[in-house]
């Protein structure tokens, strides 16, 4: 999970670059990748979280052009840089 901030006059620029980044995701679909952005209820907020084989680190997602715009970008529209929470499941359920 990741967690960060930019700032509130940047946040419909911040959701134009993850579209771009999405929109890569879906043209590429890489396999063993799970890659969720979320806008919190407090301004500017947004968690990501990610699942992959090789862990976030080397996630399919990083290798994306639009991805490394992104991940730039945020080193200047943050209030709060990224921290990144490994997480473990203790349990799940999906139903669709």
């Amino acid at each position: 999970m990741i967690r960060y901030a930019v700032k509130p006059e940047l946040v419909d620029y911040s959701i134009e670059l993850l579209r771009q980044v999405y929109a890569d995701l879906e043209h590429s679909r890489p396999l063993r990748l799970r890659y969720e952005t979320f806008r919190l209820e407090e301004a500017g907020q947004f968690m990501a979280i990610i699942e992959s084989d090789g862990g976030p680190a080397e996630a399919a997602h990083h290798h994306l052009p639009s991805f490394q715009r992104y991940r730039t970008a945020l080193n200047e529209i943050c209030t709060e840089p990224p921290t990144v929470t490994h997480l473990a499941s203790a349990g799940a359920y999906q139903s669709w």
